[in-house]
């Protein structure tokens, strides 16, 4: 772990310039067309705002590399006075912003071909770069800590420009104890690039080298069972058997290689061990929670929590089970409406549904998110080569960008919708912060998205009087906190327990993972769905525990904010609608302006608190109930 007063270092820069907030994989495209060439140009992202061409990002690069240099060179001067610190800070700012764009540019266009070597190699090249940055600079830390903090203190305190730097500078200090001398730090910096190696592999194993195979769906349509087309079989086809055909060729690809894929998470593991153990941490999630000093007891209440209240989930499985008739449920039967709607949704007529979903948040904010639609900040659709998924990723300077794979479906609407928040939620941070703080937490990333989603779901609710389309929308709601909230929190618990394994020196092998997760599955689903021996190997195809350790809590712990930020925002009473709406436009406004834990706090939220948690179950509770009453209308 690096402060994040460190003026630049690979491992902090690539966790900021690839903030990508994974939601549902997605399925095919429209047009209809996998070829990108073919797709009109106002449905693919316009790069040109980063830069206008390659020649440009060269010199963009070779301006990097040169105020790299320079900042090198600072060695031994910051203790010197506030000023030559200031003027550390100062390089540090120029030094990230130049990154942000010269990282996206070949990484945002590697994205929609992963299979281009040329780009690839591009991205490797700025990721190379960063990380003999880090080497070189991996004295910035200690040299700063050498300062005392009482000389520290005065500082700041006449000297009004270190300002924006002081939260940084000050959690720096608190984290001390786990920062090394200059000649130690030097050591670990020569990882850097080794660390991200896992998952690499993984995305290469997962994406560019894996080989879907053709299934004969029951209409003798012959498909290729993708991830995208995967979702769309278990979306869509009422077919159990295609869904279950569907289901054991997909989950077949990934358990075929389930042995690599052990020795990759092997490799994550020890890693993370490895690094907490250097830095002198107790557990790999103490070092994870500490530099958002978050704590533990956040993650330990979340598992506790959603582990008792695992009822309502299991009642709306029972319920499920009962609504489409099937004699077992299974969970490939998870995502299949419970109502037989076929409606689709227009791209272009959806934008403005989401825009006008968010008028609670006020005026200002729709005219904001409005310019997100209206200017190719979205690459929307799938074409051969895209990864799949959905992410936001901010570009400072700039504008955020959004990459979709929109399928039409009522799904991925509302993935658009949360990752407009998150869009949102960076513009926001940009404008009312200096560059120091103007980088969110993940911890407190999904709360923009989700309370999203939940402006769009309250939007739709009043906009349709169709029962079937309103069943269809309380489903929607309710697979929400099924996958947001219980199964994030089924992902991490399993994270946490496997990292254990190897805390406690444990053998890692498929086997061991695998039996770990079908433990943890049956304990979250009970007997309500049926288990299928392929489900062990799960763990193989979450990219977060390769690429993310210790994340998916916090999608689940934002899911408890903006629930709660959500109710008091559509309050009856004026004044608390008003508080509400203040504190948490001043959340999106703050950046990383403090610890997130205070950050919620100010919005309202205390998650040391199990009641934020139980609050949900008490939700899913209330629309599960809700979800009875509507189809007993049908």
């Amino acid at each position: 772990m690096y402060s994040k007063t460190h003026s630049f270092n690979s491992t902090l820069i690539i966790a900021i310039l690839g903030l990508v907030i994974l939601t549902s994989q997605i399925v095919l495209a429209k047009p209809n067309t996998l070829v990108r060439d073919s797709i009109p140009d106002k449905y693919k992202w316009d790069l040109n705002d980063i830069y206008p061409d390659w020649e440009t990002w060269e010199a963009g690069l070779a301006e990097l590399e040169t105020l790299m240099d320079e900042y090198a060179a600072l060695k031994g001067t910051i203790s010197q006075g506030p000023q030559q610190l200031l003027h550390s800070f100062i390089l540090s700012d120029s030094l990230n912003i130049l990154s942000y764009k010269v990282y996206r540019y070949p990484a945002l266009s590697s994205v929609t071909d992963t299979r281009d070597n040329e780009m690839s190699a591009k991205v490797q090249q700025v990721s190379i770069l960063f990380s003999k940055f880090g080497v070189a600079t991996s004295w910035f830390t200690p040299e700063l800590l050498s300062i005392p903090w009482e000389t520290m203190e005065s500082w700041l305190k006449e000297t009004k420009e270190l300002t924006p730097y002081r939260y940084n500078i000050e959690d720096t200090y608190r984290q001390q104890k786990h920062v090394l001398d200059a000649e130690k730090e030097q050591l670990l910096s020569y990882f850097s690039q080794f660390r991200g190696t896992p998952s690499n592999i993984y995305s290469q194993l997962s994406t560019s080298d894996i080989k879907f195979p053709e299934v004969t769906l029951s209409d003798g349509e012959t498909v290729t069972m993708t991830s995208g087309q995967y979702y769309n079989t278990l979306s869509t086809n009422r077919n159990q058997e295609d869904r279950a055909l569907a289901f054991e060729k997909y989950y077949g690809t990934y358990h075929a290689n389930a042995n690599t894929y052990a020795a990759i998470y092997n490799g994550v593991l020890q890693r993370d061990w490895a690094s907490a153990q250097a830095r002198k941490y107790g557990s790999t999630l103490e070092a994870a929670l500490e530099g958002d000093n978050v704590p533990l007891e956040v993650y330990e209440n979340l598992v506790k929590m959603v582990k008792k209240g695992v009822d309502p989930a299991i009642r709306y499985s029972t319920l499920r089970k009962k609504l489409l008739g099937l004699e077992e449920y299974h969970g490939y039967d998870v995502s299949i409406p419970i109502v037989n709607i076929s409606k689709t949704y227009d791209y272009d007529e959806i934008t403005g549904w989401v825009v006008e979903s968010v008028k609670p948040l006020g005026k200002e904010y729709q005219k904001k998110m409005k310019n997100i639609f209206a200017n190719r900040w979205i690459d929307v659709y799938e074409n051969e080569g895209k990864r799949s998924g959905a992410f936001s990723a901010n570009v400072y300077g700039v504008h955020p960008y959004m990459l979709m794979n929109f399928n039409e479906t009522l799904d991925n609407v509302f993935t658009m919708a949360h990752e407009a928040g998150h869009a949102m939620h960076s513009m926001l941070s940009n404008e009312n912060q200096p560059f120091a703080t103007s980088s969110y937490t993940i911890f407190v990333a999904e709360v923009a998205s989700t309370l999203n989603e939940a402006l769009f779901l309250d939007y739709m609710l009043k906009k349709t009087k169709e029962p079937i389309e309103r069943a269809a929308l309380l489903q929607q709601a309710i697979e929400n906190i099924m996958g947001t909230f219980y199964g994030q929190t089924m992902f991490a618990e399993f994270e946490w327990e496997a990292h254990k394994m190897v805390e406690q020196g444990q053998p890692i092998t498929a086997k061991n993972l695998s039996d770990l997760y079908e433990g943890i599955w049956k304990e979250y689903r009970g007997d309500a769905v049926t288990f299928d021996s392929l489900y062990r190997s799960t763990w193989t195809r979450i990219g977060h525990f390769m690429r993310r350790p210790y994340y998916v809590y916090k999608y689940a712990t934002c899911f408890a904010t903006s629930a709660q930020i959500f109710g008091e925002i559509k309050s009856k009473d004026k004044k608390t609608r008003e508080a509400a709406l203040d504190r948490y436009l001043t959340l999106l406004k703050s950046g990383g302006n403090d610890y997130p834990m205070e950050q919620l706090k100010k919005a309202g939220v205390d998650l040391t608190k199990p009641e934020t948690f139980q609050a949900v179950i008490d939700q899913l509770d209330k629309l599960v109930t809700q979800l009875e009453d509507e189809v007993a209308k049908l």
